[in-house]
């Protein structure tokens, strides 16, 4: 069995770490710490990636944004100076501002919304940046959700997913809307149905609070793993994942 890559998470809203439940704005926990700082203690510990989404962007890009942008670029700072690999997402629509993180070092950049609308955008970054580009597919019942998962696009996610692997994209993102920040377990079943389904690897998000959840997506035969909550509230340590992350 090959190693599952682990990809701590660090959520942002308002320049701020932050944790939602089912991707509610209501339903947010904010952690201390600037954002930079979170990331250098997972780096300092043994993290090797980093998964960071600016929720402000994400619900609608005509907020200002500008302190979780200026949090992702002292990351990415903290980031090149350790070696460490970032994947960045959140709201992300134009080609310029995917760019714009492909130079600032960001090793991956996720698209959601715009993949849905604007699919052409895709296509292009995708060819321009291969290897780097990742397709949200968060699903709520099976059918994917955009616009910081306020509205649903009425395609299935093995549509969505397919399709992106067809033109490019590097790895798919899966998330359970409904489990997101519940810490009640990743949807092992439908993750493993897509990876089978897909020659890229999926990510696995949402749900995830317990060493077990790691094992049973390891088992199932996950690529790849995203913990958020979980890393900050302490019910898992991120050794005891890494632990996991690196069991063959």
């Amino acid at each position: 069995m090959d190693p599952m890559k682990l990809w701590p998470a660090i959520d942002l809203m308002g320049g701020r770490v932050v944790r939602l439940v089912e991707g509610k704005r209501d339903a947010a926990t904010f952690y201390e710490g600037a954002p930079a700082d979170v990331a250098r203690g997972f780096f300092t510990r043994g993290a090797r990636r980093l998964h960071v989404v600016d929720l402000d962007a994400a619900f609608d890009g005509a907020d200002d944004t500008a302190p979780n942008r200026a949090a992702i670029a002292a990351i990415l700072e903290v980031a090149r100076a350790s070696g460490v690999e970032v994947q960045v997402g959140g709201g992300l629509r134009a080609i310029a501002a995917i760019d714009a993180l492909v130079a600032s070092g960001a090793a991956r950049v996720i698209l959601g919304t715009v993949v849905i609308e604007e699919p052409a955008v895709l296509v292009a970054v995708a060819a321009k940046h291969p290897g780097r580009i990742v397709v949200a597919v968060d699903a709520r019942d099976g059918i994917v959700a955009t616009r910081g998962w306020t509205e649903s696009s009425g395609r299935t996610a093995i549509e969505v997913a397919t399709e992106a692997a067809r033109v490019g994209a590097a790895a798919v993102l899966y998330t359970d809307i409904a489990r997101d920040g519940t810490g009640r377990g990743p949807n092992v079943e439908a993750t493993a149905r897509l990876q089978a389904a897909l020659g890229i690897p999926v990510i696995a998000s949402g749900g995830v609070g317990s060493l077990a959840h790691l094992h049973a997506l390891a088992d199932a035969g996950a690529r790849e793993v995203v913990v958020g909550k979980a890393l900050h509230d302490g019910r898992v340590t991120l050794e005891d994942a890494l632990a996991v992350e690196r069991r063959a």
